[in-house]
């Protein structure tokens, strides 16, 4: 039996490289937006209320329901909170 090895477990789990790094993004914002909502000891209400979702969506992103939220969602979500998305683009290894 042979070892494989991966970069991340989204390249060992998905498909496709783009399909992976697509929910290594989507983990990335996810994590950022839970780390601030901690981090101002917000409940699930006052946080839907800040980003303009529902008390509902903060429950499925505070549970890591990662296949429920896309880019734009994340990305729209972090910019209520008063948080900038940066990116760096560079050749995959």
């Amino acid at each position: 039996m042979t070892e494989t090895r991966y970069n991340s477990v989204w390249d060992a789990i998905e498909d496709t490289p783009a399909q992976a790094e697509n929910m290594r993004l989507r983990a990335a914002l996810m994590s950022a937006l839970t780390d601030h909502i901690a981090q101002h000891n917000l409940n699930q209400a006052e946080a839907a209320r800040r980003l303009g979702v529902t008390q509902p969506r903060i429950s499925d992103l505070m549970r890591g329901k990662i296949h429920l939220f896309g880019l734009q969602s994340l990305i729209t979500m972090l910019a209520a909170a008063g948080l900038r998305v940066d990116f760096q683009v560079a050749k995959a290894a």
